[in-house]
Parts: C-alpha cells; sequence; structure tokens
C-alpha cells in the first residue's frame, strides 16, 4: 500500500515538481489549495502524512492544523512558512506538529522529512508490537490462572488498550490479539457461569460492582456536596474502548477518573438500564414496582419507558426527597434542545440523561449493507463511534459544563460484541427475539455456547410463567433457530449484539469528571 501525503498550499501549482519528484519515489500525493479543503479531506479518508503551508488566504495554516488535530490527533503534520517570526513556531509546536519547515524547499529536503517521520512510526508501531509479544505470554498465563473479577477487569482492560495501541499496526500481530481475545472471552464465559450467581446473593462488598449499584455508588454520596450539581450520562450500548477514544476529546476540559462495574445478565437494556436506575434487580422491580415492569410475555417494547419514575424512587429510598431532572435523547433535535439549555440543569441536584446514538448505530449497522462497508470490522466501527461523539450535542454539553462546578459520571449500561458464530436454539413461536439472550418457555441450546438459566430467581429474573427459562450467549455466539437456518446464519453474522456474557458486555467503564 503506498504512502499517501496530503498537501495543502494556496500556491501548489508551483509544487508541481516537488509533487511529481515525490510521486516518482512512489508516494501517493493529494495536493489542495485551501484549508477548508484539507480538512473536509481528512474529515472523509485516511492519511500518513500531511504538509501544510502556515500563510494561505482564508484560513490560515495555524487554523488548519488545529481543526486537523481535532480530527485525528495522531496524524503527522509538517507546517511549512516563509516566516521565521517565533510566536508562529512556538503555535506550531503547540500543537504538536511533526516538523516544521522554511521556504524555499527543495525536494530533497522534503524527502528526507518524509522518512524521518514515516521511519518513527515504523519504529513506534514495531516497539508496540515487540512490547505486545512480550506481554502475550503473561496475558496468557493470566487467562489460564482462573482470574478473580477484579483480574478479570486487568484482562480486559490491558488486551482493549493494546488493540487501540495495534489497530494500525501489522494485520497479521492484530489477528494474535483478537485470537487472545477470543480466548480469553471463552474463559471469562466459563467464569461468569460459575460466579454470577454468587455475585447475585452478596453486598457490594463482597462482589464487584454491578448496575444495580452505580448511583448509590456514583451519585448518593455526592448530593449536598463540593460540588452544585450531579450529572449522570449514560451512553447506551457503549463500549470500554469506544469510552477511551471519547475519552481523548475531553481530557482538555476535564479531569478523568475511570473505575469499572459489571453489567447485569442479560446485557440488554430492559434488564441493565432498568437495574441502574431502579438500583434493584429486574425481579426485585417486577416485585415492588409492579406498575414499573409492564412485561407482556415476549413484549419488552415499553421496558425503559419508567426510567425517571425508578431514578426518583431510588434517590427516596436513599434518602433524598427532590425530583431528579431526566432525559432521554434518541434523536439530534433533542439533544440540540438540551445543549441549548444545559445551563438550566445545573441548579438541580442531580441530572440524569441517556444518549441512545451508539446502541442506534449497532442496530442500524445490522440491517444497512452500506454500514457494514463503512464500519466493517472492530476498529472501523469505533472509528465511527468516534466520529458520531466529535460532532455531537453530548460533546458540546460537556464542554460548556466543564465551565461549572459540576460533578460527571459518564457510563453505560452495557456493551456489545462483534457476533462471528451461531448456535442452535430450540423455543416455540412466543419466545422472545434477541440474538444473544432469550426468555420463554423450555428453551433449550448448547451449554457451551450459552448459560442455560432454568430458574430465574437464581439470576434475580422476572418468571413470566412456571416453565419459563432464559439462555444467554457466551463468547461471541448468536442464537438461530432450526427453521430457516442458513438465512438467519447468515443475516446476523458479523453484527455487533449484546445481551450476553462477553467482556465487551459486562465490564464497563464508569468514569468521573470535573472540571480543570
Amino acid at each position: 500500500m503506498s504512502i499517501r501525503i496530503l498537501w495543502a498550499d494556496d500556491e501548489i501549482d508551483r509544487l508541481k515538481p516537488h509533487i511529481m519528484f515525490l510521486e516518482n519515489k512512489g508516494f501517493e500525493m493529494i495536493p489542495v489549495t485551501n484549508g477548508e479543503d484539507a480538512i473536509t479531506l481528512v474529515e472523509k479518508e485516511a492519511f500518513d502524512l500531511v504538509f501544510l503551508d502556515e500563510q494561505m488566504p482564508g484560513m490560515d495554516g495555524l487554523t488548519t492544523l488545529g481543526k486537523i488535530k481535532k480530527i485525528n490527533q495522531q496524524i503527522p503534520v509538517v507546517m511549512i512558512t516563509k516566516s521565521e517570526e517565533e510566536f508562529i513556531m512556538e503555535d506550531a509546536i503547540g500543537f504538536k506538529i511533526a516538523d516544521y519547515l522554511i521556504k524555499p524547499v527543495n525536494p530533497n529536503q522534503i524527502l528526507l522529512t518524509i522518512k524521518r517521520i514515516l521511519d518513527q512510526k515504523r519504529l513506534t508501531n514495531e516497539k508496540s508490537a515487540q512490547n505486545y509479544l512480550q506481554s502475550f505470554q503473561s496475558i496468557s498465563a493470566q487467562i489460564q490462572s482462573r482470574p478473580d473479577w477484579s483480574e478479570w477487569i486487568s484482562i480486559y482492560s490491558a488486551l482493549t488498550n493494546w488493540e487501540l495501541e495495534l489497530e494500525k499496526g501489522d494485520e497479521g500481530l492484530l489477528q494474535v490479539l483478537y485470537d487472545q481475545i477470543q480466548q480469553a472471552n471463552t474463559e471469562f464465559g466459563k467464569f461468569i457461569d460459575s460466579e454470577y450467581q454468587y455475585w447475585l446473593t452478596k453486598e457490594a462488598d463482597e462482589r464487584p460492582l454491578l448496575s444495580v449499584d452505580i448511583v448509590k455508588e456514583y451519585i448518593h454520596p455526592h448530593i449536598g456536596g463540593d460540588y452544585d450539581s450531579n450529572f449522570l450520562f449514560l451512553i447506551d450500548c457503549m463500549r470500554y474502548d469506544q469510552w477511551l477514544v471519547f475519552e481523548r476529546l475531553l481530557r482538555e476540559f476535564y479531569h478523568i477518573d475511570t473505575d469499572f462495574y459489571y453489567s447485569i445478565l442479560p446485557t440488554a437494556t430492559p434488564y441493565s438500564r432498568n437495574a441502574i436506575f431502579a438500583g434493584l434487580y429486574p425481579a426485585d422491580i417486577e416485585k415492588h414496582y409492579p406498575q414499573f415492569w409492564k412485561n407482556a410475555e415476549g413484549d419488552e417494547s415499553s421496558l425503559n419507558q419508567d426510567e425517571p419514575d425508578l431514578l426518583r424512587e431510588q434517590l427516596r429510598r436513599l434518602g433524598h426527597g427532590f425530583e431528579p431532572r431526566y432525559e432521554k435523547v434518541l434523536h439530534k433535535e433533542e439533544g440540540k434542545k438540551i445543549a441549548d439549555r444545559i445551563m438550566n440543569y445545573v441548579q438541580n441536584p442531580v441530572n440524569a440523561f441517556v444518549f441512545n446514538f451508539v446502541d442506534t448505530l449497532v442496530h442500524y449497522r445490522s440491517d444497512s449493507d452500506v454500514l457494514k462497508e463503512i464500519a466493517p470490522d472492530v476498529p472501523a466501527f469505533r472509528s465511527l463511534a468516534r466520529t458520531w461523539f466529535q460532532h455531537s450535542n453530548l460533546l458540546q454539553i460537556l464542554k460548556d459544563l466543564s465551565t461549572k462546578n459540576v460533578r460527571i459520571v459518564i457510563t453505560t449500561d452495557h456493551g456489545s460484541v462483534r457476533s462471528l458464530r451461531d448456535t442452535k436454539v430450540l423455543g416455540d413461536r412466543n419466545t422472545s427475539t434477541s440474538l444473544r439472550y432469550k426468555f420463554g418457555r423450555h428453551l433449550k441450546a448448547d451449554k457451551n455456547a450459552a448459560i442455560i438459566v432454568d430458574n430465574p430467581a437464581d439470576y434475580r429474573l422476572p418468571r413470566i410463567n412456571s416453565s419459563t427459562n432464559y439462555i444467554i450467549a457466551k463468547e461471541d455466539y448468536y442464537f438461530v433457530y432450526p427453521t430457516n437456518y442458513h438465512r438467519f446464519q447468515n443475516k446476523y453474522r458479523d453484527t455487533f449484539q449484546h445481551g450476553g456474557a462477553s467482556m465487551e458486555e459486562m465490564i464497563l467503564p464508569v468514569s468521573v469528571l470535573t472540571p480543570k
């Protein structure tokens, strides 16, 4: 694959000899005459290097540089200018440019700059690869050592960080990492199958934090404390790797402290998100607040309509009598309205917001060939989520709140996993339709691919009738019925799903943000 170089200069025609020289050396050169076009291309395409003229009419080089770095902090940029004034150099260095050249430049000077920068990138990738290979054995040994819940968090965190570090490196090494993640998920599924029921019988200090603990642990103790207001932002279906790329855009504004918790099972919105807002397991919600658990058999469409009431009741049980503010954002217009009046929320002790875009993206990708082509794998899907966040009302809201004395908690209700393997399920026509978990009458599935919940009470889940049971997929499996088997096998292979027991779905970030 050729190296792609973007060159922005308002006198680009005068640089044709330089461009032809570099093309003859095997580089793919993309010339533009202004900063606006450069930014548009960086948003849409991948480049290995950018040459940027500092003195361009309209949007000058420094402004263009700043916008490019907001789009992609990792892309190396070489600033080229006629000026030798110190403040220009300092501003450019402040944006972490890769190099700084004074006009006139000759082709060999440009070639040497390219080689130095890209060799440095190659050496960095090689060093990352070497470090991962050194870690490979220790991670594998840890996976096989019967880790406890806290060690599983360490394993998942390490694998996720390696995934981000290696994503633009050697594809063969990245496949080794993905194989190790699959190995980890195989053991993780066995771990959850054996330990999860035990957690549900214990208090928070004897088990990992679960969905039911989030408000009690991260919001309740800080009400009436040092901050004027507490904000809870729940990004539906956000994985840890996605949070890491979102976090990079927030470090300029906040001190960020990230911890982890485990989602309850099934890792699906009706169960895990209701548990967060209620502070109760699903069976307990059904028992104590039957009006908020409108669960007709096989119908889950209305199970999250009462989250504001569940949150109010949880805060009441914790000793708070005020009315919390709650907003669910399904569409951009709703987010825009909240962004416009976000300062009105600062006077309220507790504000909760649910942003559904990542979950919507997961579902749309399953049904859209276009999205599958745009985001064919985990890194591309992560990049797509980052693009949303970068241009979202949520990011603008968080930037605005960074000027106030507020405490912000950002988390999610569950993650998602790229489902690549099918497994057959037997059930009747009234069985629920989800692909990573199901409930119905006398459901059967392969025990190697699924957790079989014959007694829902053991998992603190509602029992619709005496013959109800649940099945929960492990690893990257998804359920397919024998009828029309090959049709649905092909339809849902390589889709992102949730509801099951994988690290990506269960081990979730919960981050506390305080303004700098």
